[in-house]
């Protein structure tokens, strides 16, 4: 089965190694020609993944629709708020061909929209089915081999076969994926715990101990449960990779570029000051904006979303949040 992934960040190179790895034909897309060219020399991700050989088979190739030809399965690597962007691009450039599944690697919503990543990739291109792929996944480890499992999600219209298909050719003896038709519950999962990946960091930076972090973690899974049920998704699909998974990895790995984010946050620096020296995308930023509109409009109680969204968009202090979440009236805990 033929790869493109489209975007050479850290992750897009980590999963076109990955398939390269597991013998499966794969280019890589980057944007930029520059780098393109810089990748195709070297064989080195020197900018985003260092230290990583890109295997032979690997194709380096910028020009978009001699990559895409006779392609398979697409994979759109890029941050959320540049998914419409990247979706336009792929229409543009397909041509005739068309994939079994075009899937997202990206773990947001859209600003101003609200839209989930496989519902912005249908708007662009309605006639393929869009899906998404997300898991406990840190890309430095996925691309040296280490363990690790995702979970698939593709919409109501794919074809089963298809969806199998492209399941046992992402899958390897590194990467075990499994499939859930809980498109909404995948998307919203992978989304949710970057914000709640910052609130940890804030935890830390605080040195607020482990108790607080436990019980954060704990309370901002039932919340993870309670927003996306209100949203559509079944609550047992936050239970999973998607959800819980991927929350433990990304409140925990030192590689978290959200809970670092948090912690630097939680040390005392500027918001705007980090977010103005940045060079790679803190997901959770954007989406806790996107989110915070999104349960307002729909009147979603969820109060640490609504105290990382004041710390990041309204200026309050990462302290004054805590102590507005630890004096809220008490109640009767339950999984939600």
């Amino acid at each position: 089965m033929k790869f493109t992934v489209i975007g050479a960040g850290a992750w897009g190179t980590a999963f076109a190694v990955h398939l390269a790895r597991t013998g499966q034909p794969v280019a890589l897309v980057p944007r930029r020609a520059e780098q393109a060219r810089a990748l195709a020399a070297a064989r080195e991700n020197a900018e985003y993944l260092p230290g990583v050989a890109l295997p032979p088979p690997l194709e380096v190739n910028h020009d978009l629709a001699a990559a895409l030809a006779g392609s398979e399965l697409v994979l759109l690597a890029c941050p959320s708020q540049a998914l419409r962007e990247t979706s336009a691009r792929l229409r543009d450039h397909l041509g005739g061909g068309r994939p079994r599944l075009v899937v997202s690697l990206a773990k947001g919503l859209e600003l101003d929209t609200h839209l989930r990543p496989s519902q912005v990739i249908a708007e662009l291109l309605p006639h393929l089915p869009a899906g998404s792929l997300t898991g406990p996944t840190n890309a430095a480890e996925v691309a040296r081999g280490l363990p690790a499992a995702m979970v698939l999600a593709a919409p109501p219209a794919a074809p089963a076969a298809d969806v199998s298909a492209v399941q046992a050719a992402l899958s390897g003896a590194t990467l075990r994926v499994y499939t859930s038709d809980d498109l909404p519950g995948v998307e919203y999962g992978g989304s949710l715990k970057n914000i709640y990946a910052i609130a940890a960091g804030c935890c830390d930076g605080l040195r607020l101990g482990d108790n607080a972090r436990s019980a954060l973690l704990t309370r901002a899974l039932a919340e993870m449960v309670r927003v996306g049920a209100a949203l559509g998704a079944r609550p047992e699909t936050f239970y999973g990779l998607s959800g819980f998974g991927d929350l433990v990895a990304t409140c925990h790995g030192a590689w978290s570029r959200n809970r670092e984010f948090g912690f630097e946050i939680g040390s005392g620096k500027e918001v705007a000051t980090l977010m103005a020296h940045r060079k790679t995308v803190v997901e959770g930023y954007k989406t806790a904006q996107s989110f915070h509109g999104l349960c307002v409009e729909r009147g979603i109680d969820a109060p640490i979303l609504r105290e990382v969204h004041g710390i990041l968009h309204e200026h309050k202090a990462p302290a004054n949040a805590i102590s507005a979440l630890m004096t809220r009236s008490l109640k009767r805990e339950t999984g939600r």
